[in-house]
């Protein structure tokens, strides 16, 4: 392995943190003998380029420091090569970080573990979801939820979580179920008016909605989380037990673990790390061990 590590750094997340957070880690990596580069693109294809050129140039590993945005983009690069990825988590939801355990909005002590395990050649192998040609490693999200991320990104204040805290209420206001066709890969198919589908590698969405609460990054499925018809009323009560996943007891909530599933409603965009990935149907599957990660 090389001793050059690669930053990818997106200067902008969490409000400005991404640009104060390179240096820190930047030095812990350099402290513990490794060289450092660091890489920001003009935009995300920019960025995405350069990230591929130096997973191609052989970069013994792509550090993203930004939030679950820069994380995707890295994910683009580097799902299904060996070289690795370490994670500065600064964003507003840094859920990819809090999966796995990781450091969340310290960027020295990333950085530092980042280094002790590239020298104890550590880290591990994680699967990913891929749709189509985008990889994605926490939760593929549809119906309330990304109708709730059309609306967030529409606004411009408040900033950080607060705006999709309003989003919520706003979208709860009109929000109706929507007729979904689920199709899993043992060709079982189940029709089902739903509030919401969410697909989940990991396990949360939105800074820390444990959504799919029992899903892991490394058993080769995902988990299918079924939001039925519910009321307005009962939606209010159930949504804010998604932060502590202890929605799934609820009788409208069921749970899939399967390999792959298409998801199909009428006017439902998807969503998957937060970054839109279309309108429905869309095919979502696990591919095992697909991302190196320097992680415990």
């Amino acid at each position: 392995m090389t001793s050059e590590i690669t930053l990818l750094v997106n200067p902008t997340a969490g409000r400005g943190r991404g640009a104060h957070a390179a240096q820190p880690a930047a030095d812990a990596l350099r402290d513990a003998g490794f060289s450092v580069r660091t890489v920001l693109g003009v935009d995300a294809d920019d960025a995405l380029k350069r990230a591929r050129d130096a997973v191609t140039g052989g970069t013994g590993a792509l550090v993203a420091v930004g939030g679950d945005g820069m994380i995707s983009l890295a994910l683009q690069a580097l799902a299904g090569t060996r070289t690795p990825l370490g994670v500065v988590a600064v964003g507003t939801g840094n859920d990819f970080a809090r999966s796995l355990g990781l450091p969340v909005r310290e960027p020295a002590a990333a950085g530092r573990l980042a280094a002790e395990l590239l020298k104890g050649g550590g880290g591990r192998d994680i699967d990913l979801g891929r749709v189509g040609d985008r990889w994605f490693g926490t939760v593929l999200a549809s119906g309330f939820d990304s109708r709730v991320n059309d609306r967030g990104n529409r606004m411009k204040l408040p900033a950080g979580r607060f705006k999709y805290d309003l989003a919520i209420v706003a979208e709860l206001a009109s929000f109706r179920p929507v007729p979904y066709r689920l199709t899993f890969d043992d060709g079982t198919e189940r029709r089902v008016d739903a509030t919401l589908v969410a697909v989940g590698n990991g396990t949360s969405y939105g800074g820390g909605m444990r959504i799919c609460p029992d899903a892991r990054v490394d058993d080769g499925l995902l988990d299918v989380t079924v939001v039925g018809d519910c009321s307005r009323t009962t939606l209010i009560k159930v949504f804010p037990r998604v932060y502590r996943g202890t929605h799934l007891d609820h009788p409208a909530v069921t749970v899939h673990r399967v390999r792959a599933v298409t998801l199909d409603a009428p006017g439902t965009t998807g969503y998957a790390d937060g970054e839109p990935l279309g309108p429905l149907p869309l095919t979502a599957e696990c591919v095992p061990g697909a991302l190196r990660v320097l992680a415990p």
